[in-house]
């Protein structure tokens, strides 16, 4: 074969067979096909799009590119959850030990921050000591013991996905769709997984600003992973403003730590309970079968009986984290400087636009403009009035933490061009928009 007949063909319109779309990714993996003819046949994917023989023999290659765990002498159905990203989703956190300790295993390889979203390594790698690097035979291990582990790629899972990735960054290609759903699943489904929930995020900080692109994206993904044997269900949940409070790392694993206390941000406590009923279901939860009502009433009791949180100490200390943080927050990363930003005018909060909040966090330290940024585990900043508030002028619109006066002055100067002020209340939208199956 050769990658320019390839390319050609897939310009012309053309469906390439399962063969050929192997040799391309065998081609990522090794370095046989060159980086330039890689991003042609991208921006050929971008425009061509692939139907739907092409699409599950792109991931079943991009999956079968590296390692695929087998995790099936593990007692139990294996379920992950996958966000699509967003500002102040720290759901990942208080999620996977609560479904744990529900009796569902939730082995979870997660990513880092880039751009204005957060990355859930990076939120738990602001706890003291926690490591996301370790080997494959640990992590079964504490999936097994556990019921849980959250870890970083590791260089044998999908290694395609990682070159491909970054092509596509370079390239304008990023937002195609079957290439947003090959890359996200040929990783998670690498994990040894039998089914997974995916919380596809909708609006201004979201990948997706539209519902029907949303919608899209959502049905492709649960489609492909039904081809492929794995059980799957997406929710479209609102992203227009920040889910929560904390925006940042440690800022974000202290809010989580007040989920799994039975406290927190409504909003975080509701998609948490949410994404949960439907893991308990995937997993076949005992006690639990099919129904929804037995899921919450699961998963609220151990967050009322505090097994969710002592089951969150043990992940940190089998992971090398300190977990005294659970009983004591003040011991993660503390901020050296803390500002308030005050509001200049009364009225109603009628927009606070997630994106520019994200990008807020960036400024003062909390995320990556590249991905060789060094995060500071202490930024971040802390949204004290929820849309739709009635707020006076001198009110408490954020708290922001960083290093540097500077830091703060263009953090500040971000999240005021992210309100939104007007004269009358606006109706609540839902949190969750629609439920794909």
């Amino acid at each position: 074969m050769r990658a320019y007949d390839l390319i050609r063909k897939k310009r012309d319109g053309f469906p390439l067979s399962a063969e050929e779309l192997q040799y391309l990714v065998w081609g990522a993996t090794t370095g046989g096909v060159a980086d330039e003819q890689l991003s042609a046949f991208l921006m050929a994917v971008f425009f061509r799009g692939m139907d739907k023989t092409e699409l599950p023999a792109w991931l079943n290659a991009m999956l079968h590119s590296g390692q695929v765990l087998d995790l099936s002498g593990i007692p139990g159905r294996k379920v992950d959850k996958h966000s699509t990203g967003g500002v102040g989703d720290k759901i990942s956190l208080p999620l996977a030990p609560l479904v744990a300790v529900c009796g569902v295993k939730v082995p979870m390889v997660s990513g880092r921050g880039l751009g204005h979203t957060g990355g859930t390594l990076d939120k738990l790698e602001s706890i003291p000591g926690f490591t996301v690097d370790l080997s494959i035979a640990r992590f079964a291990e504490l999936v097994n013991r556990l019921g849980v582990c959250l870890i970083g790629q590791t260089a044998e899972i999908a290694p395609a996905d990682r070159k491909l990735f970054a092509l596509r960054d370079a390239t304008a290609t990023v937002e195609s769709i079957p290439l947003i759903a090959s890359s996200i699943l040929s990783k998670k489904l690498a994990e040894g997984i039998d089914a997974l929930v995916l919380d596809v995020k909708v609006g201004r900080g979201a990948f997706m600003k539209s519902l029907d692109d949303a919608r899209v994206l959502a049905r492709t993904m649960v489609d492909l992973c039904k081809s492929v044997g794995r059980g799957c269900v997406a929710l479209l949940t609102d992203m227009d403003a920040p889910l929560g409070s904390a925006v940042g790392n440690a800022v974000e694993v202290r809010e989580s730590i007040e989920i799994l206390r039975g406290g927190g941000p409504p909003d975080v406590r509701e998609l948490t309970l949410r994404l949960g009923v439907e893991m308990l279901i995937a997993g076949e939860a005992p006690g639990v079968g099919h129904d929804p009502l037995l899921a919450r009433m699961r998963l609220e009791t151990a967050l009322a009986d505090g097994g969710a949180l002592e089951r969150f100490a043990q992940l940190i200390e089998a992971q090398g984290g300190d977990p005294r943080v659970c009983d004591d927050p003040q011991r993660l990363p503390q901020p050296k400087l803390v500002r308030e930003v005050r509001v200049d005018r009364s009225g109603v909060l009628t927009a606070l636009d997630a994106e520019q909040v994200g990008l807020a966090a960036v400024e003062l330290g909390a995320g990556r403009a590249r991905k060789e940024d060094v995060v500071d585990p202490a930024a971040g900043l802390l949204v004290l009035k929820r849309v739709g508030d009635e707020v006076r002028t001198g009110d408490v619109l954020a708290e922001l933490h960083a290093r540097t006066e500077s830091r703060l002055d263009a953090g500040e100067a971000r999240l005021r061009g992210a309100a939104t002020f007007g004269e009358a209340p606006l109706p609540r939208k839902p949190l969750v928009l629609e439920r794909i199956a």
